[in-house]
């Protein structure tokens, strides 16, 4: 149940499109709340979809926003990026799962920054995903997840905490109830063996990738 029905009672999901490296977005299904983040909204203009609000310090967004789309204006000097500013105001928003686009590439910084945004989407029941063509990356925490098998592509599970502990099946090298961490690449370069592979974090929060061979 999201917090604000009122507002929201169409909405499925929240989709961010943020200012990282360019990838084509998806066209988002009716009732997706979409947030462009600074440079996404030039994102957007390229592949012809308008934002329901856009966030940004407008530190790398030039152009002028359309006058009929709503703006969360930032000070450029915060604690929170943009896209994590997008990710607040969606949580506060009451949705439960949020996608993002355009968020690899580029910096690298911003990059991790987007990886532990996931992490922090997770610890308050959000499924949070980066989502592009070569690589997918979702943060599971106390949680099931089954992944449908994806041809030419391999499977990774990380620990984003100090430790995790996890379970895999249908994957060509399995766990049960194990313990990974984050100082030692475990669970690098996985495939699967059936059609869906079985994640369960049972401790701690996992960043599982899927990444184009």
């Amino acid at each position: 149940m999201r917090k604000n029905d009122t507002a929201n009672d169409l909405a499925r999901r929240c989709i961010i499109i943020t200012g990282g490296e360019y990838s084509p977005i998806p066209r988002p299904g009716a009732g997706d709340f979409v947030i462009a983040c600074d440079r996404g909204y030039e994102y957007c203009l390229r592949d012809a979809i308008t934002p329901d609000l856009v966030i940004a310090d407008f530190d790398s967004c030039g152009g002028q926003v359309a006058p009929e789309i709503p703006v969360l204006q930032l000070p450029t000097e915060k604690d929170d990026t943009d896209t994590m500013a997008a990710l607040r105001y969606a949580c506060d928003e009451g949705y439960e799962e949020v996608q993002l686009y355009c968020a690899l590439g580029g910096r690298l910084d911003h990059a991790l920054a987007n990886v532990q945004a996931l992490a922090w989407c997770a610890e308050r029941g959000i499924f949070a995903a980066i989502e592009s063509p070569d690589t997918r990356l979702f943060a599971l925490r106390n949680a099931k997840l089954r992944l449908p098998r994806r041809e030419g592509f391999s499977l990774s599970v990380f620990s984003l905490t100090d430790r995790s502990r996890a379970t895999i099946r249908g994957a060509k090298y399995e766990l049960e109830n194990s313990d990974i961490t984050n100082a030692f690449p475990l669970g690098v370069s996985n495939e699967w063996c059936e059609d869906e592979v079985l994640v369960t974090a049972h401790a701690g929060t996992l960043l599982i990738v899927e990444s184009r061979l």
